[in-house]
């Protein structure tokens, strides 16, 4: 779990480009393959049981038998705190969405069916497969990004976008 962390964090220069090439890897071999949904969901699932039988195995000869370390304690206790963060952050949103359905109606609704629209027209238009791989890339690559601030960088860039449009908005209404 802390190897997989540091490379999700990006803590090499690498990290990013290897991310990118095993999911490309992996998305390109699908594509070649072109199995069906249930030999797919086969496969998938006969390579989570050889994981789970061979990582056992394997992670001590690789990663060696070193003594767990207070730092190596701390880190897994910061990623499980990190995950509990995640979970109760989705959580709340999915409650904050039943709250605007009981108090705002026709928002919820409204909101509901413009962005269902959107995702659908999307669906329609991309591939399956394309858009399961921008979307796998983009959840792996997405707490290197985060940890390297390039998130709140960009985010930050659109808020000031925003800020002026809307004063010239102003400036013109007055």
């Amino acid at each position: 779990m802390l190897m997989a962390d540091k490379v999700l964090r990006w803590e090499r220069a690498w990290f990013p480009p290897a991310i990118m090439g095993v999911v490309s890897l992996v998305f390109l071999i699908i594509y070649y393959l072109d199995p069906s949904v249930l030999s797919g969901v086969s496969c998938f699932v006969m390579f989570l049981c050889l994981a789970d039988y061979l990582v056992p195995i394997l992670a001590p000869r690789i990663f060696g038998s070193n003594k767990w370390t207070t730092e190596q304690q701390q880190r897994f206790h910061e990623i499980c705190s990190n995950l509990v963060k995640t979970r109760r952050r989705a959580v709340g949103w999915w409650k904050r969405l039943f709250t605007l359905k009981e108090e705002k109606p026709k928002m919820y609704f409204m909101t509901m069916i413009v962005s269902l629209a959107a995702v659908a027209w999307v669906g329609q238009q991309v591939h399956n497969l394309l858009l399961t791989y921008l979307i796998v890339t983009s959840l792996l690559l997405l707490p290197g990004l985060n940890q390297h601030g390039i998130i709140s960088k960009y985010i930050g860039m659109a808020k000031r976008e925003i800020n002026k449009l809307l004063k010239q908005k102003e400036k013109k209404n007055e």
